[in-house]
């Protein structure tokens, strides 16, 4: 389906790569392809992310039942997206710091740019405020931290509504992104790779894989203090809408 031009440049601009229409040209350059082994990276990194995020909603479903899963879902998430937040860190300050290549490469859309620090900023909200609410336990949990409008505001209740914010901007993102992600991470996009894989595979998969493999080890650190949860003396666990 061909979207037609809005009459914004800005929102243009969002369009074409959402849809695969226009993207940047990544330069391959260097041991590792230097932006274009960037964007692979951040590309893999971000569909794992998409993935571990619809099997965290899917034990929403039945938080307490699947506590486990949801602690554990969690942990790796937060592993994944320290990575994905690295890999697009490193590429904004080698723009803005005049690493040529980069340069060449150009920023991403307007209000992909604005966009951006919200995602960041939500993720790392929901992520931690999930984190923190298993190592609190339900007491520190449900501890009143604030009255507005006679409503009582917990880190329960600060979680539910970072994971709001959060699925509005990553929504967004996705939609804009997914296209593009798929098309970096099958190597579709590189006029400059050749007939052969991109150069610097072999490391990239091994980042992503270590990373990996540190959430899971978080995730067996952290998954027996969330055993207190299941106490249901003490309400329902830390899910959304579970209050």
């Amino acid at each position: 389906m061909q979207l037609r031009s809005v009459g914004v440049p800005a929102v243009d601009d969002v369009l074409d790569e959402a849809v695969g229409r226009g993207s940047r040209s990544d330069p391959v350059v260097g041991r590792t392809a230097g932006p274009a082994g960037n964007a692979q990276l951040t590309a893999w990194t971000g569909l794992l992310l998409l993935g571990l995020v619809a099997v965290e909603l899917v034990t929403l479903i039945d938080v307490h039942g699947l506590l486990s899963w949801h602690v554990v879902v969690g942990t790796l998430l937060t592993a994944v997206a320290a990575l994905k937040i690295a890999s697009t860190g490193w590429r904004f300050v080698r723009y803005y710091t005049g690493h040529r290549p980069y340069e060449q490469a150009g920023p991403p859309p307007l209000l992909l740019r604005v966009l951006g620090p919200l995602v960041v900023a939500g993720t790392v909200g929901v992520l931690a405020s999930g984190l923190w609410l298993v190592v609190v336990g339900p007491d520190g949990g449900r501890r009143t931290l604030a009255t507005l409008l006679g409503q009582r505001i917990d880190l329960v209740s600060v979680h539910q509504g970072l994971f709001v914010v959060f699925a509005v901007v990553a929504g967004l993102h996705v939609l804009a992104r997914l296209i593009p992600a798929v098309v970096l991470a099958t190597e579709r996009g590189y006029r400059g790779a050749g007939s052969g894989r991109l150069r610097g595979r072999g490391p990239r998969l091994a980042v992503l894989a270590a990373t990996v493999a540190a959430g899971a080890l978080a995730a067996a650190l952290i998954l027996p203090a969330a055993s207190a949860w299941h106490d249901e003396h003490h309400g329902p666990p830390p899910g959304i809408g579970n209050r």
